[in-house]
């Protein structure tokens, strides 16, 4: 294969490989209480995870989200320890205190191994012959790539947000983020998609 052919097909595969690679959060599902019609004011947020780094990032990136769209925030990890996670009265008693009016919740709820199946291809290569490296090539100019199974790792996430005042879910989104990331661009990743659907759904509009 003449090397600029040769470039070119590799350009292409690893544009593929990329391309592949870049799987973003995809909302599964949303719901919206249509008598809602109220904008949150002051959300506190908790992160359920057993991982304390993996709760402060969830927290702070909601935080930081939210409040660049105008929503005052509280990050639950900075006036409940982590061994209060458990204990909701605790959580309830914040709520009241910090006068938060609604309570956003986001928890993993599993993993999930898809499998992808990748067709082959016939490549063409130029069909000349006058040396005999071209003529090789020409031989296979029916030069067979077979099809081959990818699988691809996912996590189930939820987000479901709450009125402080009575404790009813008001919104809820559930998702599928690819696990091809490390868990701080995952989470970004994932936290960015949430936002932008609650603000769709009208819940930060001014």
């Amino acid at each position: 294969m003449p090397k600029s052919k040769y470039s070119l097909f590799a350009a292409f595969s690893l544009l593929a490989l990329f391309l592949s690679g870049c799987v973003t959060t995809q909302v599964t599902a949303v719901w919206k209480d249509p008598s809602y019609q109220a904008r949150p004011e002051k959300v506190m947020v908790i992160g359920m995870a057993k991982n304390p780094l993996n709760r402060r990032l969830f927290e702070d990136e909601f935080v930081l989200r939210l409040e660049a769209k105008g929503v005052q925030s509280i990050a639950s990890y900075t006036v409940l320890p982590d061994q209060q996670q458990e204990d909701q009265a605790a959580i309830a008693e914040k709520v009241v205190e910090l006068s938060a009016d609604t309570v956003l919740i986001t928890r993993l709820v599993s993993k999930k191994t898809v499998q992808v199946y990748m067709p082959g291809s016939i490549y063409y290569p130029p069909a000349f012959y006058d040396t005999w490296p071209n003529y090789y090539g020409y031989g296979y100019r029916h030069l067979y790539s077979p099809g081959y199974f990818s699988e691809s790792e996912y996590v189930v996430i939820e987000t479901n947000l709450y009125k402080a005042d009575d404790d009813k879910l008001i919104w809820a989104a559930s998702s599928e983020t690819g696990l091809h990331r490390s868990d701080h661009s995952l989470i970004k990743s994932y936290i960015s998609v949430m936002v932008k659907a609650m603000e769709e759904n009208g819940l930060l509009t001014q």
